[in-house]
């Protein structure tokens, strides 16, 4: 048992909180290490001296919803703006409960982001973990059988993932729609890193679209700016009165301001497409920088398609994560999240941030040098 004090809430907020306060290297946080494009910010100042002010329409600015609805072909009746993909999850999951009167259980792919495993937790259903197979996918047969025997009635899969970047095939991805709708149940496809990929893009079942399905993805990640809070869900058209009457109550609007300016840069930018290309080649930079540094230190690491995350289990002479990140805060000021904060089996696992600039990846390379150095 460690005998360091484990914080209540979550773990990314306590050690990215312990950067924000005394300083270091951030690589717990998803939070980007770059500015915002340049005509974005520009859009925004522009904004400030416009009529919009007030609240937008609940469903979202139109002129947004229809670039949105442009890029992925889908109707605006399938779109609801939101503050974040976090509001999105969490809608979703309020409206799923209500539907089913709290009688389901979750499940989600280990290792699994915490907004799938925390949910669960307060709305008091059961939550199942389910360990990928040695080729990182899964056997159709016996996921049908978990489903079936847990009354699983909600199923979050991300695409790349987080905290491990798997970019989910084609085929898995179809196997799992059609297996919605075979066994009745939800599924959530978390698209929020779809433009961070290191080869081919990620498929995103939008041309699927079902009462089974539910997409979401946000701008934070894509255009580096997570304190804009502006996310999206694509639903079914059967679904949007009863979402959009809960997010009446507990979301109301995407801050309006924020959304013209969205609007305003999108609508000029081809949908971001030469910023997205830039921030992804970054991001890959970033991370190969950190893969040689941790492969030479005798990290295990899986392959990873896309995201910003490195996911590697720790070497042999570390066998607790939370107890590794500790120290290696207090000692070298580089901030990382361990592996249990995702699941009970990953306690010797970490998850390092790579959105961020390379020199700062170097410099954090560089102190978890000394610090294996120091602990060899």
């Amino acid at each position: 048992m460690s005998s360091y004090q484990k914080p209540i809430g979550s773990y990314i907020s306590y050690f990215s909180n312990m950067v924000k306060q005394y300083g270091g290297i951030n690589l717990a946080q998803g939070i980007p290490g770059f500015e915002p494009p340049m005509y974005l910010i520009e859009a925004l100042k522009k904004s400030v001296d416009l009529s919009v002010h007030q609240y937008a329409p609940g469903m979202g600015n139109l002129q947004l919803l229809q670039l949105v609805a442009g890029n992925y072909k889908v109707s605006t009746n399938n779109l609801l703006v939101v503050q974040g993909a976090t509001e999105a999850l969490s809608l979703i999951y309020t409206y799923i409960n209500r539907k089913l009167n709290g009688d389901f259980s979750v499940l989600s792919f280990e290792p699994a982001y915490e907004s799938y495993l925390q949910l669960p937790k307060i709305f008091g259903q059961k939550f199942i973990h389910y360990p990928l197979d040695a080729d990182f996918s899964f056997d159709k047969k016996d996921i049908e059988k978990t489903i079936k025997e847990n009354n699983v009635r909600l199923v979050f899969v991300s695409s790349p993932g987080n905290p491990f970047g798997k970019i989910w095939s084609k085929t898995e991805v179809d196997s799992l729609v059609d297996l919605s709708s075979t066994l009745n149940f939800y599924l959530v496809f978390d698209a929020v890193y779809e433009q961070l990929y290191f080869n081919k893009p990620p498929y995103i079942p939008v041309d699927r679209l079902s009462p089974n399905l539910f997409v979401v993805n946000s701008f934070s990640k894509m255009l580096c700016i997570t304190g804009w809070r502006i996310g999206y869900l694509i639903s079914h058209e059967s679904h949007m009165e009863g979402i959009k009457s809960i997010h009446d109550y507990i979301g109301l609007c995407a801050p309006s301001l924020l959304q013209h300016a969205l609007v305003d840069y999108l609508g000029k930018s081809n949908f971001a497409n030469e910023f997205t290309s830039f921030f992804r080649g970054e991001v890959k930079k970033s991370f190969d920088t950190l893969i040689e540094t941790l492969d030479q230190l005798g990290f295990d690491i899986p392959k990873i398609d896309g995201g910003c995350f490195v996911w590697a289990k720790l070497p042999n002479c570390w066998t607790d994560g939370f107890v590794f990140a500790t120290i290696l805060y207090e000692e070298q000021k580089v901030a990382v999240i361990p592996g249990e904060h995702f699941s009970i089996n990953k306690k010797e696992w970490i998850r390092f941030n790579v959105a961020r600039p390379q020199g700062e990846v170097l410099e954090a390379c560089n102190r978890i040098k000394i610090f294996f150095e120091k602990h060899k």
